[in-house]
């Protein structure tokens, strides 16, 4: 039985190479074959320093793919060893716009909120996104989800939902092409922004007034001293980067794209780890709502590459070879 289940085919070999002048296969310089079978394909170069008969010869994986379904972007799978990340504060809120302490109170966003995201959507929109993170407030899942409505993929982000088995069991999709076609967007609280504590709600310039403008700035801009009942920038610090480090990082590390929409304080948190940036330098750092910053994960390090400036910019695009390849199959697509 073993035995006759070997002799049916399993796949197909294709070869490909270059031969020296007399066209005999021992002068070849290169020659490579890709094995494609039904939910397999593996690319395999000959490599040669001397002739092929000698023991100089070395066969190398170029890759291999497998055809089963997959939350990664099918028109380009990216290296393991490369992944983007992309890092959103939300849109203007209404509150911020009234200029008061927001904090963790779940306000949405403004109509310039909404074109900040908007905005931010065609900066990111030919890099590839294969998971979305948010914060649970309304303001930073709105970015993501209007961002994501001006990607050149047309990929439809999906809120899991996993809070009970019921939830998780009614939200399910049983079609593995629209699988193909959605991107899941997980919720986390430990994203959201610090806890402002008796401050929320309060007008910034009115809680100057009354308590001293050293002391808000104190509230405000140091890294472990917290508002009234709230949290510090330390303390909101614990709880998101051991999130991210948790459960968003291991997904870059295995070769997905992620995009997390949150907020200045839990951004900057995370951007000091991504950084290492000291107490100091962090409390300086300013975020502007809207605006996304790309970073390259590869070898276990962060590479910071700034912010896409628009969808026809070419720089952001040039810094990897896997950026540059998905956005030349998005122009192949669109032709």
């Amino acid at each position: 039985m073993v035995a006759n289940a070997f002799r049916h085919p399993v796949g197909v070999i294709q070869l490909h190479g270059s031969v020296g002048d007399t066209g005999s296969m021992s002068k070849c310089r290169q020659m490579s074959f890709r094995f494609i079978s039904k939910n397999f394909a593996v690319d395999v170069g000959l490599l040669r320093k001397g002739q092929c008969g000698s023991r100089q010869c070395k066969l190398q994986v170029i890759c291999a793919s497998s055809s089963q379904t997959s939350t990664t972007d099918p028109i380009l799978s990216t290296s393991k060893a490369e992944s983007a990340l992309i890092l959103i504060r939300h849109g203007e809120s209404l509150w911020n716009e009234k200029n008061l302490f927001t904090g963790c109170v779940d306000v949405p966003l403004t109509k310039r909120g909404v074109d900040e995201a908007i905005e931010a959507g065609k900066r990111i929109s030919n890099i590839p996104i294969d998971m979305i993170f948010t914060s649970s407030l309304i303001r930073a899942q709105m970015t993501a989800m209007l961002a994501m409505t001006q990607h050149r993929r047309k990929k439809v982000p999906i809120i899991t939902h996993n809070e009970s088995r019921q939830a998780k069991t009614w939200s399910q999709i049983y079609s593995g092409d629209t699988k193909k076609q959605s991107i899941p967007v997980v919720t986390a609280w430990q994203l959201n922004e610090r806890m402002y504590g008796e401050l929320q709600g309060l007008n910034k310039l009115e809680t100057a007034e009354r308590y001293g403008k050293e002391q808000v700035h104190e509230w405000r801009r140091s890294y472990d001293i917290p508002p009234p009942s709230g949290e510090s920038l330390e303390m909101c610090s614990q709880r998101a980067v051991a999130y991210f480090k948790e459960h968003i990082e291991p997904k870059l590390q295995s070769g997905k794209n992620v995009l997390v929409a949150a907020h200045g304080n839990s951004l900057r948190s995370i951007i000091m780890y991504l950084e290492r940036l000291t107490s100091q330098e962090v409390i300086s750092l300013e975020l502007s709502t809207g605006v996304p910053l790309l970073y390259i994960h590869k070898e276990e390090k962060f590479m910071r590459r700034g912010s896409p400036v628009g969808p026809t910019e070419p720089g952001v695009y040039a810094y990897t070879k896997s950026l540059a390849l998905y956005r030349q199959e998005l122009d192949k697509k669109s032709h």
